[in-house]
């Protein structure tokens, strides 16, 4: 079975992290799937809205590390900043349901998303800095403009874990229910928007985040590109030799 579930129904394409027992940790070839997906909902006019789900105790763990460390992004065309820039560019809602943890990429989406739902067992991160790398998707500008800056610095440079009423109180997620009600409530809410005209809804994204659009595109390729450089550096390589032998990274020496 595939570890990206794509279903289109009535308007709604939704697409379900479905490698649980790797806590939906994502690769190379996920995000190759979930890039195509976007693409395909984004030039389909029968597609009114795209959802990203995964299951009642984990959305996602982030990077699977080994698949990264075997396949790591290399230049723009790299399936990561693929799916980063169709979900940064889609022009028609964007929805979440999220529960359990969301890790790095499981939390730098929801900022591309346009509504976020979350089970009272959610938690997000992004542990950027404790593998020796820096902020992506945009999240170095778009976390300080949703939560202010010193929550933001929190967030970013602490990388611990925040839970869903906290989420909810700096306005990442829009409600928080019982992780058994995540599902239906924002399929419900997809079903309302797929109701509604596509041109009313594209115009309306677009000009809410057309202020904000030009930086971040340019944020992300900056990211990218630190990113990348940091990938190959001595922190980064410290904090994966130490995630693969289960043991507390040592960054006294880098």
């Amino acid at each position: 079975m595939s570890d990206i579930l794509i279903h289109t129904e009535d308007g709604i394409t939704t697409l379900t992290f479905n490698r649980v027992d790797k806590k939906n940790s994502i690769t190379a070839a996920m995000y190759a799937a979930l890039a195509d997906a976007v693409e395909a909902a984004r030039d389909d006019t029968a597609v009114r809205c795209v959802v990203f789900q995964g299951h009642e105790t984990i959305f996602s763990a982030g990077n699977d590390i080994s698949d990264f460390l075997n396949n790591p992004p290399a230049g723009e065309d790299a399936p990561v900043f693929r799916f980063l820039r169709a979900i940064a560019t889609f022009p028609k809602p964007l929805l979440a349901g999220v529960c359990g943890p969301a890790v790095g990429i499981g939390t730098t989406l929801l900022l591309h998303c346009d509504l976020v739902y979350a089970g009272d067992n959610a938690a997000f991160s992004m542990p950027f800095v404790n593998l020796g790398l820096c902020p992506e998707a945009a999240s170095s500008l778009l976390v300080p403009q949703l939560m202010g800056y010193h929550r933001a610095a929190e967030a970013l440079l602490l990388g611990e874990p925040f839970m869903a009423e906290a989420a909810l109180e700096v306005g990442l997620v829009n409600r928080v229910l019982a992780p058994s009600e995540v599902t239906n409530y924002t399929q419900s809410v997809a079903r309302k928007l797929a109701a509604k005209p596509l041109s009313s809804l594209v115009e309306t994204k677009r000009l809410m985040k057309k202020g904000n659009a030009p930086q971040v595109m340019a944020v992300m390729a900056e990211e990218g590109a630190s990113f990348g450089r940091m990938l190959r550096e001595p922190a980064a390589r410290e904090a994966f030799s130490a995630f693969m032998e289960r043991r507390k990274p040592d960054f006294s020496k880098v």
